[in-house]
């Protein structure tokens, strides 16, 4: 029987810290939170923070490591630490979170600045896409019994990777243009989900799924240029997207894999 664990890159800020302490106080099951940077004792205080008490202490589930999506070795470094802290003999990559983002907003193709759109893309679109080459063989094989008897909380049945991504990264849906570097750095998401799904029928089976997931707007820091335009009822608190977050993924069926799903639970358009 083989034992879950999970995976949040990167927890040290917006929807991921708030997703990582979500998943600390409704499971049970072992986290390996990244940071880009080596002060993990502040990173894991600040997400422990006011989680432990007299009937859970969360504290021995977390790990933090380092990882920097723009910097290869250290998500390899990442790997490795997971390999020794989760065997894949006895345990399974079950819930991978893959959210590096940053906005470089343009209104025109005359704002598009070359460095700041390959940074784009070296995060939003490269970054998933080394975690999914370090991180992808933890998944369950096709053959993988799951013993998931004590998570807590609503767990899916299946493994689920999942790729932050955005509804601007709709080709179909895209309205209002601009925003050239970001909306394609997350159209080009939405196909690395489709194919690490694809990847993961073959391998997997119904053991395993890749998505895409819009969180909606989010009051985060990546969004605070944005939020005087943003509807009340749109804008969302980080600790309310995390938890319409954590419902919307563990409703998904397999009928479901390889798409992009919204806050609302409604299918994002290719």
């Amino acid at each position: 029987m083989s034992r879950p664990w999970i995976l949040l890159c990167p927890s040290t800020r917006g929807i991921g810290f708030h997703l990582t302490r979500h998943l600390l106080r409704t499971t049970r099951i072992p986290i390996l939170a990244t940071a880009r940077s080596p002060d993990h004792p502040s990173v894991r205080s600040a997400l422990l923070a006011g989680l432990i008490n007299e009937d859970d202490d969360p504290s021995g589930r977390l790990e933090v490591v380092t990882a920097d999506v723009t910097a290869e070795p250290t998500i390899a470094a990442a790997a490795r630490r997971a390999h020794t802290l989760f065997p894949p003999q006895t345990h399974h990559l079950h819930l991978a979170f893959a959210l590096p983002g940053i906005l470089h907003p343009e209104k025109s193709p005359a704002a598009i600045d070359y460095a700041k759109a390959l940074e784009t893309f070296k995060v939003n679109t490269l970054g998933p896409m080394l975690l999914m080459k370090h991180f992808e063989a933890f998944l369950p094989r096709k053959g993988t019994v799951m013993d998931l008897e004590g998570t807590g909380g609503s767990v899916p049945r299946h493994a689920l990777w999942v790729n932050m991504s955005a509804r601007v990264g709709s080709v179909s849906d895209n309205r209002l243009g601009g925003w050239f570097s970001y909306r394609g750095s997350k159209a080009a998401v939405n196909s690395l989900a489709k194919s690490l799904d694809r990847q993961l029928v073959t391998r997997s089976g119904n053991n395993a799924m890749a998505v895409a997931y819009h969180p909606g707007t989010v009051k985060t820091e990546l969004s605070r240029e944005f939020w005087g335009s943003a509807a009340n009822d749109m804008l969302l608190d980080p600790e309310v997207a995390v938890e319409k977050m954590a419902n919307v993924i563990t409703a998904l069926g397999l009928e479901q894999r390889g798409r992009c799903w919204d806050y609302k639970g409604q299918e994002v358009p290719p």
